[in-house]
This record gives structure tokens, sequence and C-alpha cells, in this order.
């Protein structure tokens, strides 16, 4: 929609969408509870939970206004994949794992699309510097942490991890932030902002540092080596004084920062005596360590992902059917309850793959060569020299963000997540929305009011289950945490009946009882949950049954 003079008219939804976005973005990665009975779910839940509010509420936001739907290239990959995602949630074993994982992918996606029709109304900068304040208070909260603070909802098995719970979480949104840090700071508008901008900086390059993510390191390093070349062929179209004085004071930030880390004393007790040096040295060795753990796993996920190549086995569902296809001295699995270590595969890809089959690999992929492709031309084509949409600038910023993000998610969990995957995708939305020559539109249909309301309709309904879902499962840890009454625990399983754990809790206390009567459905919906675990097959045997379909004594 544009006014008499040629320029976007602001309107106050997409205004209010932009606003929604920056203030979801700040809650979902400062947000945990303090329930460490359930480890990492009390990072998750809270932030599933933003997530999905800010993506409704930026969505539907953004629809108010919308004339026409423009689908490109790209935005055809992703809604093939968000399809194939469903239709491969509708068929997994595990319905609750599926809806969970699910939620986070539709709403990563609609925040891409969100954040992007933000930025082509104008508010790109604020939604970017928005993101990039988020990845900061991120690192922010990794630091307090590793110089001595204590607080309940800071993990200290995953030191320094912040309020995500994990210093590798920290690592990955550090890392996908930073070009949006760097380009907050070339186009900050006050020499104020400015140095707030270089300050947050070496905030990230600190976390890093301390983070000692090697697959962070290197997602950055392949970053910055894809973007080098480009960022010097077309220094004579960017390049001003003030834009080369900021560009050095970041640099200078990002060591300083980096050198501080290191030499600083803090409060994390490495085993090593050189852990920094270590993580470099060992940044590409997969012979052995968990990068040769990694590999095995890869490998036993790939013959998963084969065995089901249509749909997958389910999203979320790799923890659920993993076990059952390794044995029980793989590495992946906990040796105490022969479940996999961590509820995802060490690789998005990986996840996408055996979760969701080929094709969806496929659509994924795609888009992302899409993005990195539009990146290219956009960077060639700029012509300008302030860091707007004329600039090659936004055109860099996106390729690095791409290739950081694709990287960082070839060897951990990242789009899997809901702090990184909100950052990834708005940040990859905006910054595509900001490219001069945008691609073109191979699908584009006017939105009659009819349309746009059911979409909106659509969307709300989507969210708010999603919402509601996540709502139940910190409720449901609230009351398991409060205490271990059997009258508590029936509560919180009925409040929700996919967590495994709470089911476990309950069958124990049971168990311990000798009531078997009591213990027995807890232990049915257990195995329905996660068939291969093993478990509920052992507290079965504590009561005299070999099956949780054996009859009740």
């Amino acid at each position: 929609m544009r006014n008499v003079t040629g320029r976007p008219r602001y309107t106050s939804a997409i205004r209010y969408a932009a606003r929604a976005l920056r203030i979801g973005a700040l809650t979902t990665v400062l947000v945990a509870l303090p329930y460490k009975a359930f480890d990492l779910d009390r990072y998750f839940v809270p932030k599933e939970l933003a997530l999905v509010v800010t993506a409704g509420v930026a969505a539907i936001a953004a629809l108010v206004d919308a004339r026409r739907l423009k689908l490109t290239r790209v935005d055809i990959f992703l809604a093939g994949y968000l399809a194939l995602s469903a239709m491969s949630a509708v068929l997994a074993t595990n319905g609750w794992q599926a809806e969970r994982a699910l939620a986070v992918t539709a709403a990563g996606i609609a925040l891409f699309w969100s954040a992007r029709s933000m930025a082509r109304a104008g508010f790109a900068r604020s939604v970017i510097a928005g993101l990039a304040l988020a990845a900061v208070a991120v690192a922010v909260t990794s630091l307090l942490q590793a110089y001595g603070l204590r607080m309940d909802v800071f993990s200290l098995n995953r030191a320094p991890g912040g309020t995500l719970g994990n210093r590798n979480f920290v690592a990955h949104a550090a890392a996908i932030g930073l070009p949006a840090v760097v380009l907050s700071a070339l186009c900050a508008r006050e020499r104020r902002a400015v140095a707030g901008w270089m300050a947050g900086s070496a905030v990230v390059a600190a976390a890093l540092v301390l983070s000692r993510s090697r697959d962070a390191w290197l997602a950055i390093g392949i970053g910055a080596i894809a973007v080098a070349h480009a960022l010097w062929r077309t220094r004579s179209r960017w390049y001003t004084s003030e834009l080369g004085a900021r560009a050095i004071g970041v640099g200078t930030a990002l060591t300083i920062g980096g050198i501080a880390a290191v030499v600083l004393p803090n409060s994390l007790n490495w085993r090593s005596r050189s852990p920094y040096l270590d993580s470099v040295v060992g940044m590409v060795d997969y012979h052995e360590g968990s990068g040769h753990g990694r590999v095995v796993q890869y490998l036993k996920t790939l013959r998963l992902a084969f065995s089901h190549p249509l749909f997958g086995v389910g999203p979320g569902n790799w923890p659920v059917v993993y076990p059952h296809v390794v044995g029980a001295n793989d590495l992946s699995l906990d040796r105490d309850d022969g479940m996999t270590a961590n509820p995802w595969p060490s690789s998005d890809w990986a996840a996408v793959l055996s979760e969701r089959g080929f094709i969806a690999f496929a659509c994924l992929a795609c888009a992302f060569v899409g993005l990195a492709v539009e990146a290219s031309r956009a960077a060639g084509s700029a012509r300008g020299a302030a860091p707007d949409k004329a600039s090659p600038l936004p055109a860099l910023a996106l390729r690095a963000t791409v290739t950081i993000v694709a990287v960082a998610g070839a060897f951990d969990a990242v789009l899997l997540l809901p702090a990184p995957s909100l950052l990834a995708w708005a940040l990859m939305g905006a910054l595509d929305g900001m490219l001069e020559r945008g691609p073109i539109a191979r699908i584009n249909v006017p939105m009659i009011r009819p349309a746009r309301w059911l979409l909106m309709a659509s969307v709300a309904a989507c969210a708010g289950v999603a919402a509601s879902r996540s709502a139940a499962r910190a409720s449901a840890m609230e009351l398991a945490s409060s205490d271990d009454r059997a009258r508590t625990l029936e509560h919180a399983g009925r409040v929700d009946p996919g967590s495994y754990r709470i089911h476990i809790r309950a069958a124990e206390l049971y168990v311990r009882r000798r009531d078997c009567a009591a213990a027995r459905p807890h232990l049915q919906r257990a195995h329905a949950l996660f068939p291969y675990a093993p478990e509920p097959y052992r507290l079965l045997g504590a009561c005299g049954l070999t099956t949780p379909h054996a009859s009740s004594h």
C-alpha cells in the first residue's frame, strides 16, 4: 500500500507486528522455568509458548492489510516443506512429540514470511535491531553465568548456557545473530547506537569463545569466507569513510571481546589447562570423542531415513524410533534409561531427513539454496553506498546468516529448537525483505477480504492450539514439581497426557507402594509414547508383569 508520494504507507497493523516480533524475540530467548527435574524441557516449553504466540500475533497483524499473496520459489519450497511435515506428523508414532516439533517449524516459517512483510513495509531496521538485541541478551546471560552469577533458571551441567540452558544453544543463537549485530552497527543513525552495537559485538564474541562450541565457530568461519570475497568485490558500492571506520570499530570490538573471554578468570571448571586451544585443534576431528559419536549417529540415522523414505518417522519422533534401530551400547543412548541422551539428532539436516523424509529434506535444502542465490544476485546488482536496500550489505548479511544456519545445523540442532529457530527464520525473512531487487513471484493471487479473514482465522486457530498445548505442558511441570503425591502426579498426567516423564514418575511412585493396578495405566501411556524405551518394562517386571498389555494381577 502506497501513498501519493510513492512511499509505503505504514499501517498500524504492520507496526504492531514489528513490535510484537521484537518483544517476542526477547521474551523467547530469556524465558525459562526453574523446575530442574524436567531438564531441558524447562527451557523448551516456555520458549515454545513464546515462539508460537509471537508467530501468531505477527502473522495475523501482517495479514490485516495484505492485498495479494505473492509466492516466490523459496516460498513454494517452504510451503511444500511445511505441508510434508504436517503429513508426516499425522503418521507419527508419538503424536504429542510430532505436534511440538511441527509447531516450532510452522511458527518459524510464519515468522519468515511475517518479517519479510515488515521489512518490505519499511520496518527492516527496527526488526533486525530487535533480533540482534535478542542475540546480545542471550550472550549477556551466558556471560553472567560464566562469571559467577547463580540463578535457578541456569543449568550447571551445561554452563555457560544462560537462559537457553546449554552453552551450545547460546553459541548457535550468538552466531546466527552476529551478522544482524554487525549490520545494526553499520546502519545505526546515532553515534550512541553505534557504540552500543559495538559493545554488543564484543559481548557476542566473548560468549562465543566461552561456549567452546566448535560447530558455531566453524559456522562463523565458513560464513565469513562466504561473504569475504563478495564484500571485497562490492567495496566500491558500499565503502565510505564513515562506514569504514564503523567496520574497523566492529572488528576491534569483536577482537577485544574474544581476547577478554580467554584472559579474564571465570567460574567455569574446564578440565583442560588450554580448553579454547583444544577446541580449536579438535574442531574438525571426527575420529574420536563427540565428533566420532556424531559420525556414527549420522550413519545410523541415515539408515533410519532409508527405512522411512517418503514421510520419515514423524517430526520430533527420532528419539522414539532411534533406540529400535541401534544396539544398547550406542553412544547416543543414555546408559541409565536406555533412551536417547538428547531428544533430537545432532543435526537439523539429519533430523529432517529421518523424521520428514527425502522430499521434505529436498524442499528445505532448495529453500536455503534459493535464499543464498537471491542474496548473491542482490549483492551483485546493488548500486548504493548507504546501508539500505540499494546497498549490498543487507544481501551479504543474508548470505552470511543462511550459511551460518546451514553449517551450524549440519552439526547440531538449530531449527529444531524454539529460540535459535526464531532468530534464524525471522532474520532471514527480514534480510530477504531488504533486497532491492526481490525474487520474481511465481504465484500471484489477489487476497479478497473473505479469503484474508479466513487465513487469519486459520492462523489464529493453529497458534491458539499450539499455545494452549505449551501452556498445559508448563502447568503440568509446575504441578509435578510441587510435590510427589499421587494425586498431584495424576492431575499433572491429565493436564499433559503426552509427558513421558510424568507418567514414569507416577508409575514409580505406585510401584514403590506395590500398587501395580494404579501404576499400569501410566506404564501403558508411557509405553505408547516411547514403545522402545526399557523403563516401562523394568517397572512392569517389578509388578510381576511382562508387557504393558499383560493382564493385571
